[in-house]
């Protein structure tokens, strides 16, 4: 559960998105960083209180189901499948992109396939292998970010390699100031930095099957914040202190960059390396795991086909591992089309639908606190501290982000996925309804 938490947290965001992000905002997307993650472990608290008061297997659906409505547990299911089936759509389609830095002749939309194949796969056979396999995906991510920030501390004190003589950490406000762009631009970058926490839930998804849910639950959400502040903060503070913002461009990875200033011999094949590892991490872990088990809650709740309820004789939903898998596959036919514009619209789509889920997780909280008061639910000893205002200043928060979502060109498509989304749920909903009703 640790490393399925840690494997979370880190993907493609930090290492692709950060490079664009931090040609927009300067230094000052550290301070952005340290809001959301802030923002997030209020959500993760809130999450933790419901998983130790039920825990289950498609955790905040189920939650929402209970103190919501039903509806609320159908939405809730359904899109947390379509943002992490989009999410392994663009994870597969980077992990091409990874793969032709060595052979540059390699179809793209091949490395994509074969990626999902493999994953699905790995995800059909047991949930042992699941484990095993997000186990290493994520030691190799966490070993990688303390070795970047290893070496960035020696080019600092020490002034180890070709950087050595520049590195300083006035850069993060000699070079223009905190935000050399203006607020405007570096507030405009929020979208990116939610994307990269994008997979902090996954410890929801997990709950079912944790050995000691109680324990584990607890202990896994409250490392986030030391997680946030390592790999996130302090790899973003020792790179632009080895490096001033202004050499980092978008599309390419700030940590490439910054190991190539360094003048480390191999360094751009080893941190691809490690993005390759970061995409199929994530596409593993929330683009297959976790949409099977949602579509798994989904079967039970009666919000969709029975069949998807069914578990394999090794106890993997393995219709709910293949139907993700095959609508993924629709990222195989993009890749091969028109990958790069795709790339950047779903990942915008990927963060509206987890804004969605987040503040669901936090409203559903709410009502959770409410049933305990009335003696229609049992408290739990792990509680949201400062509830319910901090829930309420978490919501305010992804109010603010969704503003400025529709805001930027670039990314207001997103709003207009999500609102025919739920419009495609409201008229399947009765439908589902009536379907159960007939049974």
């Amino acid at each position: 559960m640790q490393m399925i938490a840690i494997g979370g947290t880190i993907g493609t965001g930090l290492f692709l998105g950060a490079g664009t992000a931090i040609s927009k905002a300067g230094p000052s997307l550290i301070v952005w960083y340290a809001v959301a993650g802030a923002v997030l472990f209020l959500v993760m608290r809130a999450l933790g209180e419901l998983l130790t008061h039920r825990p289950v297997s498609g955790s905040f659906a189920d939650h929402a189901r209970e103190f919501l409505g039903p509806f609320w547990g159908y939405a809730t299911a359904w899109t947390y499948w379509i943002m992490w089936v989009t999410t392994g759509m663009a994870e597969i389609t980077a992990a091409g992109e990874y793969v032709k830095y060595w052979y540059p002749g390699f179809d793209q939309w091949k490395t994509a396939l074969i990626s999902l194949v493999v994953l699905a796969c790995a995800n059909l056979i047991s949930v042992k292998i699941f484990g095993e396999l997000e186990f290493w995906f994520a030691l190799i991510k966490v070993t990688a970010i303390i070795g970047m920030i290893l070496i960035g501390l020696g080019v600092l004190l020490i002034g180890l390699g070709d950087a050595g003589h520049t590195a300083s950490v006035t850069h993060l406000w000699a070079d223009g100031g905190i935000a050399p762009r203006g607020v405007r631009n570096s507030l405009m970058t929020l979208q990116i930095v939610l994307f990269a926490y994008l997979g902090v839930e996954l410890v929801g998804v997990t709950a079912g099957e944790t050995k000691d849910p109680e324990k584990n639950i607890p202990r896994a959400i409250n490392s986030l914040p030391v997680r946030f502040g390592l790999f996130y903060l302090g790899a973003l503070l020792v790179i632009l202190s080895v490096v001033s913002w202004q050499e980092f461009q978008p599309g390419t990875s700030p940590f490439v960059a910054a190991f190539q200033k360094i003048g480390i011999p191999a360094a751009a094949g080893i941190v691809n390396f490690v993005l390759l590892t970061a995409a199929l991490s994530s596409c593993n872990a929330g683009g297959l795991y976790a949409t099977a088990r949602m579509l798994r809650t989904v079967g039970l709740n009666g919000d969709g086909p029975r069949a998807l309820a069914g578990l394999s004789r090794r106890g993997v939903p393995a219709l709910g591992v293949s139907l993700s898998a095959v609508v993924m596959a629709i990222g195989v036919w993009v890749n091969a089309v028109d990958p790069d514009h795709a790339f950047a619209y779903i990942t915008a789509v990927s963060t509206g639908g987890a804004i969605t889920v987040w503040s669901v997780i936090l409203v559903t909280h709410l009502r959770y606190r409410q049933a305990v008061r009335a003696g229609l639910a049992a408290p739990s000893s792990y509680r949201m501290p400062g509830a319910p205002y901090t829930n309420w200043l978490a919501l305010a928060a992804f109010a603010f982000i969704t503003v400025l979502i529709g805001w930027d060109s670039g990314t207001r498509v997103a709003l207009y996925v999500i609102a025919v989304w739920f419009a495609l749920l409201g008229i399947g909903y009765p439908l589902v309804r009536r379907r159960e009703r007939a049974q």
